[in-house]
């Protein structure tokens, strides 16, 4: 039996019947167009949950240049830290872009990265990470020539060589297990002791106690930061140490690192009776070392990260309280 003929249209094409209830109707968007980023989008690029690792050296070497200066110099404390800053944000939109071009972030268990995610064009995320890399050059160099230590400049260039190597170029080294190395390098010895001998010239031993501290910190925030990724960053082709180390191992190295500061800062309490209380940011480590070896999602580890930053500035700022004090 035939059916009722379809209404056509006045080009003459035969106009099928919607199905279900025409007011539902709807054009679904195809997943392949691009969303254009949010301002939200674009400050969680920058990954903010890490830029305490940046305050946290610069706190300690502000606090050791007190020890060998009576004064406060404060102007260039404050460019310490615009350059740790504009550094850490610089390579976390870097990282967005390497990675994101290589196709490692195709699928991410933390939060969408612009690149990957196609939120914004790699050109646009590129010139982002080059414009906070020349905003802490140009913090830098007004540094030197007030110090008028010239070699500063070329040592602010291998940072930001470093910085951008690490995921970026043919060979990054973060693609190949050197991330800890490269963290512990320069946003722990580099930054602490550059923060302390910008100000008064000289590195107390003070100094360098603080800045392994910081570094052990950055380089726990990085192994939870892995550890989340671990499994497709196997996938990717991406050797982090958590790759070649496994689960169990990075547990127990990421406790290690995490907990070695803290003897640092019983060891510094003997001879600074205030930094005892570095023993508090302890409330914010020993969760977040909990929640490293007990999770059960990847995403929980966002919070170990987290918990782990903000106890890297609670620790720097009671040893400056400790060296200040």
């Amino acid at each position: 039996m035939a059916g009722t003929p379809r209404k056509k249209s006045r080009s003459g094409t035969k106009r099928p019947h919607p199905r279900g209830n025409p007011q539902k109707a709807h054009v679904s968007r195809d997943p392949r167009t691009p969303v254009k980023a949010t301002a939200r989008d674009w400050i969680g690029a920058a990954r903010l949950r890490t830029l305490p690792l940046a305050i946290t050296p610069v706190l300690i070497g502000t606090g050791a240049a007190r020890l060998a200066d009576n004064e406060f110099h404060w102007l260039l404390a404050l460019g310490c830290l615009a350059v740790a800053v504009l550094l850490q944000i610089g390579v976390n939109y870097a990282n967005d872009y390497s990675d994101g071009v290589r196709g490692t972030d195709d699928v991410r268990v933390g939060p969408a990265r612009l690149t990957g995610a196609g939120k914004a064009r790699p050109r646009t995320v590129l010139l982002v990470s080059l414009a906070f890399f020349a905003l802490a050059g140009v913090a830098g160099l007004a540094m030197t020539i007030r110090t008028q230590q010239w070699f500063l400049i070329a040592i602010g260039a291998v940072c930001i060589v470093a910085a951008w190597f690490y995921t970026g170029g043919k060979r990054p080294y973060g693609y190949n297990a050197l991330g800890e190395v490269f963290v512990f390098v320069f946003f722990g010895l580099v930054a602490t002791v550059g923060t302390t001998f910008i100000q008064v010239q000289i590195v107390p031993q003070e100094a360098w106690f603080g800045a392994v501290a910081a570094g052990l910190f950055a380089c726990a925030v990085l192994l939870a930061n892995n550890l989340r990724d671990i499994d497709q960053d196997r996938i990717a082709g991406k050797r982090t140490l958590s790759v070649l180390i496994g689960t169990r191992g990075t547990q127990v190295l990421f406790t290690v690192f995490v907990l070695v500061p803290f003897g640092i800062g019983v060891w510094l309490a003997v001879f600074y009776p205030i930094a005892w209380l570095t023993l508090m940011a302890l409330l914010l480590a020993l969760p977040a070392i909990l929640i490293v070896w007990t999770f059960g999602k990847p995403r929980e580890l966002v919070v170990a990260l987290s918990l782990t930053s903000f106890a890297s500035v609670a620790y720097g700022a009671l040893l400056f309280w400790a060296f200040t004090g």
